[in-house]
């Protein structure tokens, strides 16, 4: 058995040409040159995405990286450097990660289907884990990319494997079972997720099927059999059912018992029962999927009914919220292990709102290593990613305290002695990542450090927003640049904390409306290029002294910065010039151009950075003609501007729906607006390409029954049609819920139904007409979500997202979620 390997082994495993200069040994497979932790002991693969790995090669090497599989080999000065060259770089990695698994003989599950994969991943961790060594991919590892890197974690402490395997196309699968190479199937439920990436749902099951094509047993919802290509059904099988008594596990009788799922079934003859802590159907049948799974593998009834009753709730996200004492909480305190850890202090990394960074992190159990090694390795990463506060919490890593390094180390043997001390610690405007195994309950931690607000939260997808970006940057032709518009709070959403992704991901340019939006980004550590929509002229210092760019969009605006230019002896100070080609807000005219030029031509104070305009109707079939003119009329402004710089310039007009409709009109950058936010007018709503980022919710905080007869809210403007109830929620006019929303012209979802508010809506509460929902004080209330849409609540009021998004007030806590 090969369990470590040198550069040179992956050489002939992979079949690459190229020279070997050091053969070392490599531990950590790369595909991120911004996720570095131990760089000699690296591999960078340059995957070729949506953009080309090997443009990142040059910030790995200066990272310390050495060693790299790739297409070509690139021009780079240096003679310290493994260049192992190959015709596929992905296939290279699987093809490793495929011979890193076939080192072991331990038993695999492989786990596929269209939901629940993670959450009976990570439910089948839990129930197993008091007698298996288990390595199972971090979070929803689960694509081509992801698969080879968690299946790269295997080492011999393990003996359980389970990997979760996702596709969204056909012929995708077979490569990804050659790495897992289960010995075991587990198919989740079949959705209709990814259904665009296949002929028919009957074509997506057979090639999920092809996970399992050498395994010794499957386990399946019977329903499904008849679907099932004939060589699979010679499978051992292992079927459950709640319709059909054949099936190997028959669940024939459910009901609530005390806020609890109670289950019993028929199994090898014999009524077995199963009490799950949960009433919500997806976790029902994914508990359903785990009790099927372990008596697949031999456990006792009785051994398993205990164990789901116990089942924890499975966070897979980060949450970013605000803390006490000006921090920011990462809270990741429901898991712990080696790559959650990398994961999540990533995430850390990408925050730069606060110049100290603070570890909360518990012992890690069942990594398959030895303790010094393991700890070893987790100092490494503490110190790699430049920890300036590190607390430990466990007997393990109290007794390997001496291999940390940080400006502060703190100790504690569990979680209650560190809650008894957090007064005397005292975090202080630091970014705080709060990681731990469950049994260590650092929820508590989270409950102590999180500032407290009112129960209307407006929840945002980091991961959603990074796939709207991607979304667009699919759409720009070669060379094109990419500014997003992060003004008026990130239209609701948070300033730092989009900009901070946006940073990360290498966007090219950021624009806010006023000079005060760039100076705070500049102080939570935004160093991209900023432009400011609307600057002032009493706050020019500030702009300068902050490296913020103004756009002047007037000969009085333009005149004033050059004025400010002279006084303190500015040169070539970048600026941004607005073109008015027809919206008529701001910008200077078409017969105005000439005589901008000519204040141009001789001017040292000012360095042209853009030219830019802005489309109307870029959305609209209707105005295609006058956006046609507004592109003719810009062409002809930049270019007798670049006439008389001679030099050229950024020219920029596509707004977000320009970038979906105009892709003639992209030049040399584009504005990305509310696209990125899950809006776009020119992408049909139907499309999964583009998802909403946002959730705003609340809670009910009283319910009441009313009759017919009476009136509900101010001036009696409520009542209900006949006898029923209604309930009231924590959101009003004060937290961007408009008034115009009253009546029964809004409507929320309350437990998955639609309902209409009722009376007006007041300051701080609205009213909801509930009398045919179950439900009671507390229950969650979704205003706007992927299902009730921002569009809909626009087209309630006759108003535009864009106000629906921008309204929500900032007494409302923002939480932000990261997978």
């Amino acid at each position: 058995m090969q369990l470590t390997f040198t550069v040179g082994d992956i050489k002939n495993i992979i079949k690459a040409s190229g020279t070997v200069v050091q053969d070392s040994v490599i531990s950590i497979l790369l595909t991120d040159s911004r996720r570095i932790s131990n760089a000699p002991a690296s591999l960078f693969f340059a995957l070729n995405g949506r953009r080309d790995g090997h443009e990142f090669i040059a910030d790995a090497y200066t990272a310390g990286v050495r060693s790299f599989v790739v297409t070509h080999q690139p021009e780079m000065v240096a003679v310290d450097v493994n260049f192992l060259i190959v015709d596929n770089v992905l296939a290279a990695l699987q093809i490793l990660a495929a011979h890193h698994r076939s080192q072991f003989d331990i038993e695999v599950i492989g786990i596929t289907g269209s939901n629940g994969k993670t959450i009976v991943k990570e439910w089948l961790y839990q129930l197993m884990s008091p007698e298996r060594n288990i390595v199972r991919n971090p979070k929803s590892y689960n694509s081509q990319i992801g698969v080879p890197l968690s299946v790269w974690q295997i080492n011999e402490g393990n003996n359980l494997a389970i990997f979760e395997a996702g596709i969204s196309k056909a012929g995708e699968m077979s490569s990804l079972e050659a790495i897992i190479q289960p010995t075991m199937g587990v198919l989740t439920h079949m959705g209709t997720a990814h259904d665009e990436g296949f002929d028919s749902p009957k074509q997506k099951l057979e090639e999920k099927l092809r996970l399992f094509r050498n395994c010794s047993q499957i386990v399946y919802q019977y329903d499904l059999l008849i679907d099932f290509p004939e060589d699979m059904r010679e499978h051992k099988c292992f079927t459950w059912s709640r319709k059909f008594n054949i099936a190997t596990l028959y669940v024939f009788s459910e009901t609530s018992i005390l806020g609890k799922h109670y289950m019993r079934a028929m199994y090898k003859e014999q009524e077995i029962e199963c009490l799950v802590p949960y009433r919500d159907e997806a976790s029902i049948e994914n508990a359903i999927i785990c009790w099927a799974t372990m008596l697949a593998m031999g456990y006792e009834p009785a051994v398993c009914d205990d164990r789901i009753e116990r089942l924890a709730p499975v966070s897979m996200r980060l949450e970013l919220k605000d803390g006490i004492n000006d921090c920011s909480i990462i809270d990741d305190s429901y898991n712990s292990d080696i790559q959650s850890l990398e994961i999540a202090l990533n995430f850390l990394a990408q925050q730069n709102q606060h110049s100290k960074k603070t570890l909360i992190l518990s012992d890690i159990y069942q990594s398959g290593l030895k303790q010094h090694e393991l700890y070893l390795q987790i100092a490494q990463l503490v110190s790699n990613a430049g920890i300036d506060r590190f607390i430990g919490v466990g007997s393990d890593l109290t007794e390997h305290r001496d291999l940390f390094k940080a400006t502060k180390l703190h100790f504690y043997n569990n979680t209650e002695e560190l809650l008894k001390d957090l007064t005397r610690i005292h975090l202080n405007n630091e970014t705080v990542l709060i990681k731990g195994a469950r049994s260590f309950e650092f929820e508590k931690i989270s409950r102590a450090l999180v500032q407290k607000a009112h129960e209307t939260v407006l929840e945002i997808n980091l991961n959603t927003l990074l796939n709207n970006l991607n979304f667009y940057k699919g759409k720009l032709n070669p060379g094109v640049k990419i500014m997003v518009m992060v003004k008026a709070f990130s239209y609701g959403s948070g300033t730092f904390e989009v900009a901070n992704i946006l940073q990360y991901n290498r966007v090219d340019y950021l624009a806010v409306a006023y000079t005060d939006e760039g100076i705070d980004l500049r102080e939570t550590g935004i160093t991209l290029p900023i432009m400011v929509l609307n600057p002032e002229p009493a706050a020019f210092d500030k702009l300068v002294a902050h490296k913020l760019e103004p756009a002047l969009y007037s000969f009085l605006l333009f005149d004033e910065f050059v004025k400010f230019a002279q006084t303190d002896d500015i040169r070539d100070y970048p600026i941004h010039l607005k073109i008015d080609t027809g919206m008529h807000r701001v910008g200077f005219e078409e017969f105005e151009v000439e005589a901008l030029c000519d204040l141009l031509e001789v001017n040292p104070y000012v360095k042209v950075q853009s030219v830019y305009s802005h489309m109307v109707a870029s959305d609209a079939t209707e105005h295609d003609l006058f956006t046609l003119k507004q592109i003719s009329s810009f062409e002809k402004a930049y270019k007798a501007i670049e006439d008389t710089l001679g030099y050229t310039v950024i020219k920029h007009i596509s707004n977000t729906s320009g970038i979906s409709r105009w892709p003639n009109a992209q030049y040399d950058m584009v504005r990305l607006g509310i696209g990125l936010y899950g809006v776009d007018a020119a992408v049909p709503r139907d499309s999964t390409a583009l998802q909403p980022i946002a959730t705003l919710k609340t809670t009910v905080s009283q319910v009441k029954k009313i009759a017919a007869t009476e009136t509900i809210g101010y001036m009696r403007n409520g009542s209900l049609k006949s006898d029923g109830k209604i309930a009231t929620v924590r959101i009003g006019y004060a937290d961007g819920y408009l008034r115009a929303f009253g009546n029964g012209v809004g409507k929320m979802l309350v437990n998955g139904t639609l309902v209409p508010t009722v009376g007006n809506i007041t300051m701080d509460m609205c009213m909801l007409d509930v009398s045919n929902v179950e439900v009671k004080e507390g229950d969650e209330v979704i205003v706007f979500n992927e299902q009730q849409r921002i569009e809909e609540l626009a087209a309630q009021i006759g108003t535009i997202p864009y106000e629906i998004l921008t309204n929500v007030s900032q007494r409302v806590k923002r939480v932000y979620f990261y997978e």
